[in-house]
């Protein structure tokens, strides 16, 4: 049986989660809770590179001068068990003394998972299952991407209250405010490439880096991708210094995002055109869009999207507003920053759950209590 106290500390983790960035890892909080069902820290992860969500709580304690022996934590996603960019969180929950461990779903990342089996095996109790479907679906496009060997997809949109990108005579810098750029360059800076279309490169001949206010290239750049059977002119802004550039010959999202992952890619952003934003919309591999929406408008021009398919609105496609990463809503100068993801349209996410969890529980109720079970 799980706790009042262990009940409360997910729900909070679920909510400190929503303060990381989605991407090529998974949205993860963590709340340790005393012997006396306090909650005496809480953490979670704010991206590629930085202290996961456990390590980040533990981190916290230790400034904080809190002794965590004894103590229990509460985590969205069963703690990892490998060495990354950063050490192992099971290992750095024995080491702190935790005695107790409750997560919510099974990590399905190869590499990571295992961490439920290091911790049993050095005394640390462990039951899992607690807010399974929340911790699910707050992560469930990742999910999605990590069983199927492909990277997380963001589509990026930039376009007029009348849904162009571009107006008659193809112009198009700068629909979006300076603020808005600066954002779009904030996730540039985060993801492992960015995918355009061949005729967005031959007509736009971007450079696809991330760059700071000053127009200086950022310390991280990605991997710049361009899909479609046109070579890339020897000429062309996007060799850059580094030539770090990669020629995906195919017209196929889906092939694409197999080239992708065999590079080493796991996330991509997809900036355009409008062909290649259709493309992975009208194929259901878009796992995050964002828009930024400028109160301009052209009447004519390049319309943002085109075809996908859909014929009567019973088959429209449905999104969700997304809290994380700054909430669903931003104003950014004069701009709004759109951030959704997909709605349910999958038949085989209840097979994807139950191989995630022995326990469908939804998130209990505080008078009640969940059911505990085993991790893997």
């Amino acid at each position: 049986m799980f706790s009042a106290a262990e009940i409360d500390a997910m729900e909070a983790a679920l909510d400190s989660a929503l303060l990381g960035p989605r991407g090529a890892n998974p949205l993860v909080g963590a709340v340790v809770v005393g012997p006396d069902g306090r909650q005496l820290v809480t953490g979670y992860h704010r991206g590629a590179g930085t202290a996961h969500a456990e390590a980040d709580a533990i981190a916290q304690a230790g400034m904080k001068g809190i002794d965590l022996a004894g103590s229990t934590m509460v985590v969205t996603l069963e703690p990892c068990n490998h060495c990354g960019r950063t050490g192992p969180c099971a290992q750095a929950i024995i080491d702190a003394g935790i005695t107790s461990v409750v997560y919510a779903v099974d990590d399905p990342h190869d590499p990571a998972a295992g961490g439920a089996a290091t911790l049993r095996a050095a005394g640390v109790s462990v039951r899992s299952g607690l807010a399974a479907r929340a911790a699910f679906e707050l992560n469930r496009r990742w999910f999605e991407a990590v069983l199927g060997q492909r990277p997380f997809v963001t589509l990026h949109i930039a376009q007029t209250l009348d849904s162009r990108i571009a107006a008659a005579d193809g112009t198009s810098q700068w629909i979006s405010s300076p603020e808005s750029l600066a954002d779009n360059h904030g996730l540039r800076g985060r993801v492992d490439a960015i995918l355009v279309g061949t005729q967005t490169l031959l007509v736009d001949n971007p450079r696809l880096t991330a760059r700071d206010s000053s127009g200086k290239a950022a310390g991280t750049q990605p991997l710049r991708a361009v899909m479609g059977l046109r070579g890339i002119p020897d000429d062309a802004a996007i060799h850059g210094d580094d030539g770090r550039v990669l020629h995906l010959a195919t017209r196929d999202p889906h092939e694409a995002l197999v080239q992708l992952f065999t590079a080493g890619v796991r996330h991509v952003m997809v900036e355009g055109g409008s062909s290649i934003l259709s493309a992975f919309l009208a194929a259901g591999l878009v796992d995050e869009l964002i828009v930024y929406l400028a109160p301009t408008l052209l009447g004519a021009g390049t319309a943002a999207l085109g075809d996908l398919g859909i014929t009567t609105l019973a088959d429209a496609q449905a999104w969700d507003w997304d809290q994380a990463s700054g909430g669903s809503v931003q104003t950014l100068g004069r701009d709004l920053r759109l951030h959704l993801f997909p709605g349910h349209a999958d038949a085989a996410l209840p097979e994807l759950f139950s191989s995630l969890t022995s326990s469908p529980e939804s998130l209990p109720h505080r008078t009640g209590a969940g059911t505990a079970t085993g991790g893997n």
